[in-house]
């Protein structure tokens, strides 16, 4: 039977259930847990983002931003699949570390078979590459060389990347010039552009922060597993702080696009995130605390600082989006 309130609730938080609850849920609210289908909403954003701008700057296609969107977000799915596969090979999972403690981890959790898991996988995986080629048919060479960096590092960031302090800077690369770039350039024919690159370098400070805030979360755990990610080499205290330097970056460099003319004044939308950027503000300048807060929700511990890092970026970010919106309103209006 169809469980459309479990499709709802998968797609706004990561739900915690127990296996025999898992065995009765259909296969779309299992893919939709199995793949942390909340957190997806970024890499639907990215491609978005990469449309607006082809919008604007370039040529644009209706049909591609249709098929980049759902194939960033498939990929994304993708990656979120094979993250615990790898995981739960190393054996990384095991003993109530932080990935199964935050919500189901389908194999460690015995929800799934290694061979369904990987079917899930696959199929992800198929239909985020079907895309791809359909845009390769599109375009030219361009967007293989896309697809095959996409591919690189979706395969590749749990291990070796993210063990090497490379998770981190990966994320800003793919959720910026990889995702937005990568979907002006599929979307206006084959064009690519500096100045998107770096609009796209922006908007990925967020979903950054949002990893730098998880690793820093489990930077105990990561550290015993030797899994090296930047703040295990940073300590909890500096990769505070270098969070809360990013987002004041973010806005410089969103009025430094705005006065130089790249984007225009509907971007400055997103000052209405300053007042959720000062409650994670509060949360990132004190340390993390061992145990959960009384004024946390329930259900959310152990994440906490990614926690207040998602809820700041998940607004940011739709401002963003919502900013970029109106500007390519106005200037297709005339009004600007």
């Amino acid at each position: 039977m169809i469980n459309y309130s479990m499709w709802a609730k998968s797609l706004k938080t990561i739900p915690r259930i127990s296996k025999e609850e898992w065995l009765e849920l259909d296969v779309i609210s299992r893919w939709l847990i199995a793949t942390r289908s909340a957190v997806l909403i970024i890499s639907s954003i990215s491609g978005i983002l990469g449309g607006l701008l082809a919008y604007l700057f370039s040529d644009f296609n209706w049909p591609r931003v249709v098929v980049a969107v759902i194939s960033l977000t498939l990929a994304h799915a993708a990656n979120n699949l094979i993250n615990d596969y790898m995981d739960y090979r190393k054996g990384v999972d095991q003993g109530n570390y932080y990935r199964s403690l935050y919500g189901p981890q389908p194999l460690e959790h015995g929800f799934m078979t290694v061979a369904r898991h990987m079917t899930y996988f696959l199929v992800t995986l198929g239909l985020a590459l079907a895309g791809g080629l359909y845009l390769f048919a599109q375009t030219d060479t361009g967007t293989l060389y896309l697809i095959a960096a996409g591919l690189f590092f979706l395969l590749f960031y749990t291990w070796p990347l993210k063990y090497i302090a490379l998770g981190e800077p990966t994320v800003l690369l793919v959720w910026g010039p990889l995702m937005i770039g990568g979907t002006y350039y599929v979307v206006s024919g084959g064009m690519w552009s500096t100045e998107v690159a770096l609009i796209g370098l922006t908007y990925a400070i967020g979903p950054t922060t949002v990893l730098f805030g998880k690793h820093t979360d489990k930077l105990a755990e990561d550290q015993q597993k030797k899994i090296y990610t930047m703040p295990v080499l940073l300590g909890e205290k500096a990769s505070r702080y270098t969070t809360l330097a990013v987002w004041v970056l973010q806005y410089v460099l969103i009025l430094a696009f705005v006065f130089a003319g790249v984007l225009g004044w509907p971007l400055l939308l997103v000052l209405l995130a300053l007042p959720k950027l000062a409650d994670a503000w509060k949360v990132f300048s004190k340390p993390r605390p061992q145990t959960a807060p009384a004024d946390l929700p329930p259900g959310v511990w152990p994440l906490y600082l990614s926690a207040n890092a998602f809820a700041y970026n998940k607004r940011f970010s739709l401002l963003f989006l919502g900013g970029l919106i109106l500007y390519v309103l106005f200037v297709k209006t005339g009004i600007l």
